[in-house]
């Protein structure tokens, strides 16, 4: 599309997104039975184990209630589990089981594929350039 370069930054963003989503979901979770925000939630949990649901919700930008339903889920599938108990506050650490980190092992080829499917106009230098730049900012 012409004339899309000097469009706001959020718009482009959000054009990128919103493809992005579209065509991980459809093509990659949809299968698995994983809506997109349990795939979130656990790529988040493989990043930094132990969040809390409000840590979670924030990085998600969510609402505590709506991360709350996304964990129960995921707890209901066996892949995150939270203690029925902590020793001190109420934080209740999520952590990935085994089931969650071999099914995020299985997803994550399939997702990258699915990248390069809505990013296949740029070249494979663009699209490293474009991660380093994201990366950078993000």
């Amino acid at each position: 599309m012409e004339g899309l370069e000097d469009k706001p930054l959020g718009y482009l963003l959000y054009r990128v997104a919103t493809a992005l989503r579209a065509e991980v979901a459809v093509t990659v979770l949809e299968p698995m039975k994983l809506a997109f925000s349990e795939y979130v939630c656990v790529r988040m949990l493989a990043q930094s184990p132990g969040l809390s649901n409000a840590q979670l919700a924030r990085d998600a930008n969510v609402s505590p209630q709506a991360m709350n339903k996304v964990i129960r889920e995921l707890q209901e599938r066996g892949l995150v589990t939270r203690p029925a108990t902590v020793p001190s506050g109420r934080s209740l650490p999520a952590t990935l089981t085994r089931e969650g980190l071999t099914l995020l092992e299985r997803l994550d080829p399939k997702v990258v594929e699915a990248e390069r499917r809505v990013l296949a106009k740029l070249s494979e230098q663009d699209r490293r350039e474009f991660r380093r730049l994201l990366a950078a900012i993000g």
